[in-house]
C-alpha cells in the first residue's frame, strides 16, 4: 500500500517538476474558460442558448444567427492576482498585476434577397478574437523544519532506485554532483565508494532502507505568464427567428513561460558540510491550433431559448523550451565556503497534443421582455486528451496511460442573469464552476487534488446610447490547487515532501465598446 501511494504521487505530481511533456500539460492546455465581452462575462458566460454577442462563437456558434444588425466590439482587461501558499504550515503570499486584450470581433448580418420573414432569414458572418485562458500568476511557498529534500529523488534516480526507471538526467542528477573533468556542478551529491551508491550530506543514515535527513529551510516561487488566444471565423443562418444554426473555425495560440527558483538551506547549522542550494527552472511552450465547432439554438416560444453545441478536438502542433541550473554553498573543512554551480543544456522538443471533445447544452428563459436567466452545462472527458508525434518519433504510449488513470469527465456550469432596469441601463450576474479533473481515487487511493476547483463570481451593466454599446464588468476568480515543491521519490526508502495548497484569488475588471450598425 505505501508502495501504491507512492508511485501514485510520483505520477500526479512529478509533472510540475519536470521538463518531459505528460498528463499535466495535457491538463493545462486543454482545462480552458472561454472569456470574451463585458457582457457576457458578466453574466458568467451563459450564452449557449442567447446568442447576439460574439463570446457565444467561442460556445456555441448557432448564437451568431441571432444578431440582427452588424457590429464592432473591442475589449481590454485588467486583472489583478493575488496568490497564498500554505506549505508545512507557514503562509506565503505573492501578487500580479496584468492588462490584456480579452475580445476584438466583427459581425455582419446579411439579409436573404427575398427579405422575408419566413424560412432563411439572414445569414450571418462574423470573425474576431476570444481569449480562453489566462496564466498570469505569481506564487510563493516555503517553509523550515522539513525533513524532505529536493535531493533525495535525484540520489533516488541515480541510483537506480525509481519504481518508474526514471535515471540520470542531464537537467538534474548531472547539475548536482561535481564532475571534475569539466570542474562544474553543485557538489551537491556524491557517489560514496564503499558502500557503493550516491548520497548526499543532508542525509543522517543514508545506508539505511528507511532515509533520514538532517531539517532544512525551503522555498519556491514560480512566476507564469501567458494565455491561450481563439481567432473564430463563424458563419450563423436564421431561420423563421424560431431555429439558428452555426459554424466555427476557431485557430487557437499558446503561449506559456514558467520561472520557478527554489531554495534549500539549512538554517539550523546543523547539517555538515551543507549550507544552501538554488534551482532554477525555465519552460516555455508556444503551439498553434485548429477546431471545429458546430451548434443550434432553437426557441419553440419567444420566453423559452434551448442551445446545444459540440467541439472536435483542438488539434496542436507544440514547441517546448527548456533549460535549469543548479548553485550551492558548502563549507568544507579546511577550505572555508565554496561556490559551486552547473547549467544543463538547452532542450527544444516538438510534439503534437489532440485536447478533448465538449458538448455544451443550454437553456434561457427571457421574462416579459425585463430580464432573462440563462444557464449553460458543458460535458469535458479529460482522459481522453492525447499527446502525440514526439519529435524524436516518441509515442506518449505511457503518458496517455497516465492521463487515462488520472483524470475524468466533468460537467462545467455556468449561471447568467440580465435586468433590463431601464430602456438605455442593464443590470448582469452570474456564477461559474469548474470542479477538478482528477479523479477522487486512483490505483485504490484516495487524492487529495480531486479538491481542485475554481469558482468564477461575476456582476456588470451594460448602457445603449443610440448605435453604442459600453458594458462593463467584475469578475472575482477564486482557485484551489494543490502542489508539491519538488518531486517525490517513488522507493519508499526516502522521505516523501508534503504538498503546498494554494488558494488563487484573481479580479477581472472588463470593458466592452461597441458599435451596431
Amino acid at each position: 500500500m505505501k508502495k501504491n501511494i507512492l508511485i501514485l504521487l510520483l505520477v500526479l505530481f512529478v509533472p510540475f517538476l519536470m521538463q518531459a511533456q505528460d498528463l499535466l500539460d495535457a491538463l493545462r492546455y486543454s482545462d480552458i474558460q472561454v472569456s470574451g465581452t463585458a457582457r457576457s462575462g458578466g453574466m458568467g458566460n451563459a450564452f449557449g442558448a442567447l446568442g447576439g454577442d460574439f463570446t457565444s462563437i467561442s460556445i456555441n456558434p448557432a448564437g451568431l444567427g441571432v444578431y440582427r444588425t452588424s457590429e464592432l466590439t473591442v475589449t481590454p482587461k485588467f486583472t489583478y492576482g493575488k496568490t497564498e501558499g500554505n506549505y508545512m504550515n507557514t503562509l506565503m503570499e505573492d501578487t500580479k498585476y496584468n492588462f490584456a486584450l480579452n475580445n476584438l470581433s466583427y459581425v455582419t448580418t446579411i439579409p436573404t434577397a427575398s427579405r422575408s420573414e419566413v424560412g432563411l432569414i439572414s445569414i450571418n458572418l462574423g470573425i474576431g478574437y476570444n481569449r480562453l485562458k489566462d496564466f498570469n500568476s505569481n506564487s510563493l511557498m516555503g517553509g523550515s523544519g522539513v525533513t524532505s529534500s529536493f535531493l533525495d529523488d535525484l540520489i533516488e534516480n541515480a541510483n537506480g532506485e525509481d519504481l518508474n526507471g526514471a535515471g540520470w538526467s542531464d537537467f538534474y542528477e548531472e547539475l548536482a554532483y561535481y564532475n571534475p573533468d569539466t570542474e562544474s556542478g553543485a557538489d551537491l551529491m556524491y557517489y560514496d565508494e564503499e558502500a557503493g551508491f550516491w548520497r548526499s550530506d543532508i542525509q543522517k543514515n543514508p545506508f539505511d532502507q528507511n532515509v533520514e535527513n538532517y531539517p532544512v529551510s525551503q522555498r519556491k516561487s514560480i512566476s507564469r505568464t501567458g494565455s491561450i488566444d481563439e481567432y473564430s471565423f463563424a458563419v450563423g443562418f436564421n431561420f423563421n427567428h424560431k431555429v439558428y444554426l452555426g459554424a466555427t473555425l476557431g485557430v487557437t495560440d499558446i503561449y506559456y513561460r514558467e520561472s520557478s527558483t527554489y531554495e534549500e538551506w539549512d538554517q539550523q547549522g546543523n547539517i555538515p558540510n551543507f549550507v544552501d542550494m538554488q534551482f532554477d527552472s525555465y519552460l516555455r511552450t508556444t503551439g498553434t491550433g485548429y477546431n471545429f465547432k458546430f451548434g443550434v439554438i432553437y426557441k419553440p416560444v419567444n420566453e423559452v431559448r434551448l442551445g446545444a453545441s459540440i467541439h472536435t478536438p483542438t488539434f496542436y502542433d507544440m514547441h517546448d523550451f527548456f533549460h535549469t541550473a543548479m548553485y550551492s554553498r558548502n563549507d568544507f573543512d579546511g577550505t572555508g565556503v565554496v561556490d559551486d554551480s552547473g547549467f544543463s543544456p538547452l532542450n527544444n522538443y516538438d510534439y503534437q497534443l489532440h485536447t478533448p471533445l465538449r458538448a455544451t447544452f443550454s437553456g434561457a428563459f427571457v421574462i416579459a421582455k425585463k430580464g432573462l436567466i440563462s444557464v449553460d452545462y458543458e460535458y469535458v472527458d479529460y482522459s481522453t486528451a492525447k499527446l502525440r508525434r514526439g519529435g524524436d518519433g516518441y509515442n506518449f504510449t505511457g503518458e496517455n496511460q497516465e492521463i487515462s488513470d488520472a483524470y475524468k469527465s466533468v460537467g462545467n456550469i455556468r449561471v447568467g442573469g440580465e435586468l433590463r432596469a431601464t430602456n438605455n441601463l442593464s443590470l448582469r450576474a452570474g456564477y461559474e464552476y469548474y470542479p477538478s479533473a482528477y479523479k477522487s481515487a486512483s490505483l485504490g487511493n484516495d487524492q487529495f487534488k480531486s479538491d481542485d476547483k475554481l469558482n468564477i463570481y461575476s456582476a456588470g451593466f451594460g448602457y445603449r446610447f443610440g448605435s453604442f454599446t459600453f458594458d462593463l464588468a467584475y469578475r472575482l476568480s477564486k482557485q484551489q490547487e494543490h502542489e508539491l515543491p519538488y518531486s517525490a521519490p517513488s522507493s519508499g526508502y526516502y522521505p516523501v515532501p508534503n504538498p503546498a495548497k494554494f488558494d488563487g484569488s484573481t479580479n477581472d475588471v472588463l470593458f466592452t465598446l461597441g458599435f451596431k450598425f
